[in-house]
């Protein structure tokens, strides 16, 4: 699956994910509103997608192969693994050395590992 998407891309696949399942008809009346486009438009991008592996259009009917939850965490997993050595530890020194966490991220993140730590 490829995780790589474009503005515009991102934007048609949260119509896909808010919605689904949705016509392929439905589909097209939402983008020419939405973002503007042309039957044609949707059709293609819609395509690209569906190659990349992230949603089918079967009868005229568009879902996901993959949930919006799921193919964030992979595009967030290959940002750690291919720019931080796949190591969470040097992605969290990095992201606060330019951004101080609030007490509610720290709280929040607190959770998280004593959740782990309990399983």
């Amino acid at each position: 699956m490829d995780i790589e998407l474009g503005e515009v891309q991102a934007k048609f696949a949260d119509i896909i994910w808010e919605r689904e399942p949705i016509s392929s008809g439905e589909l097209t009346k939402i983008c020419g509103k939405e973002l503007g486009w042309k039957k044609s438009t949707t059709y293609t991008v819609l395509k690209k997608l569906c190659e990349k592996g992230i949603f089918q259009n079967i009868n005229g009917t568009v879902t996901s192969k993959i949930s919006k939850d799921a193919f964030y965490f992979a595009k967030s997993e290959k940002l750690v693994n291919e720019n931080y050595k796949g190591s969470i530890p040097i992605f969290l020194a990095a992201f606060t050395s330019r951004k101080k966490l609030s007490e509610k991220d720290i709280d929040e993140i607190q959770k998280m590992i004593d959740k782990i730590r309990e399983e």
